[in-house]
């Protein structure tokens, strides 16, 4: 799908050229001679506008090229036009990238914008609530790195309760609900959400050292 990439890239400049043919077509010969040109011209340029790129990012994230996305994102000159689903999107790729260059600050602030968009949707479907809930997710590991357990706590179970996108998600987030609950010492609780994350089998190699390390004295714990 290269072409659609391409397209996606330059449909704003075609649009631009198709409105200038279409208004050299309308002052030669008439209006309605230029209606297609003008139709097309309007489409192109008002789907850069309420879709944007965002697709392109996509190959980017794979690759993990985060100047690339960077890049796809800076294209985006009004993102408060965007639809609001994508417009969610992007607020949450702005928290990715803020988290992998540890701007923790600009990583929550996008990421609750994130959030408040979903929130507002009255039509999320499955992938839109996966993505709510890795949101939600994330925004529980920033609390916990500023220390507002209370906070983390209500994030990381509205993310299960939203669904995760999959288990290595799902492992971590019960693998914090677990240090959580120990902190308070809820330990019975602590030792469940471990068996849950540990069920999930992750692969990840820091979520399964995370296990490793837990499993030495989890059972040792009361409870």
């Amino acid at each position: 799908m290269k072409w659609l990439n391409v397209f996606i890239k330059y449909r704003l400049w075609i649009g631009i050229v198709l409105l200038a043919l279409a208004i050299f077509t309308n002052v030669q010969a008439g209006f309605w001679p230029s209606f297609v040109l003008y139709l097309l011209a309007v489409i192109l340029i008002v789907g850069h506008f309420i879709f944007g790129p965002m697709r392109l990012i996509q190959s980017y994230m794979e690759e993990g090229d985060l100047e690339g996305s960077k890049k796809v994102l800076a294209s985006i000159w009004f993102p408060g036009l965007l639809i609001k689903p994508i417009r969610s999107v992007y607020y949450t790729i702005k928290g990715n990238l803020d988290m992998a260059a540890q701007n923790f600050e600009g990583a929550e602030s996008n990421l609750k914008k994130s959030q408040e968009l979903m929130g507002n949707s009255s039509l999320l479907g499955a992938q839109m609530k996966q993505a709510e809930g890795a949101n939600k997710l994330q925004l529980g590991m920033l609390a916990i790195q500023k220390g507002n357990m209370k906070e983390a706590e209500t994030y990381i179970r509205g993310a299960i309760r939203s669904g995760l996108p999959d288990k290595e998600n799902e492992a971590a987030a019960y693998l914090q609900l677990s240090s959580i609950m120990i902190n308070k010492r809820e330990f019975r609780a602590g030792k469940d959400y471990f068996r849950k994350a540990k069920g999930l089998k992750p692969t990840t190699p820091q979520i399964a050292d995370q296990i490793k390390q837990m499993e030495k004295y989890i059972s040792r714990m009361p409870g």
